[in-house]
């Protein structure tokens, strides 16, 4: 009993020093947040490096085909503007381009 003990705790020191969580962080459920922020980038089909700009093109793409003017729905298109908006809302603001 003792051997599995000491066992389990090296193996979860093991998994801290490696992989940087606790074998027990790995059980639960990431929050919610970043849950949004996936699903938010799977809809625009943004990668997480995707900056702003990547951003609202490919809001402007999805919007072309799902706008209810097109045969979308207005729910597709709410859902579309949220990813837009909480994506956008996560990034740090930029400064407005400057023509020179």
């Amino acid at each position: 009993m003792i051997r599995l003990i000491a066992i389990a705790l090296l193996v979860s020191v093991a998994c801290r020093w490696i992989f940087g969580k606790w074998p027990w962080e790995y059980l639960g459920a990431p929050d919610t947040r970043s849950q949004a922020l996936i699903k938010a980038r799977k809809l625009l089909g943004v990668g997480a490096a995707a900056s702003p700009r990547e951003i609202r093109d490919a809001h402007r793409r999805m919007t072309a085909m799902i706008h209810p003017d097109k045969g979308g729905t207005n729910t597709a298109m709410q859902e579309l503007n949220a990813a837009r908006d909480l994506l956008l809302d996560t990034m740090p603001h930029e400064k407005p381009e400057r023509p020179e």
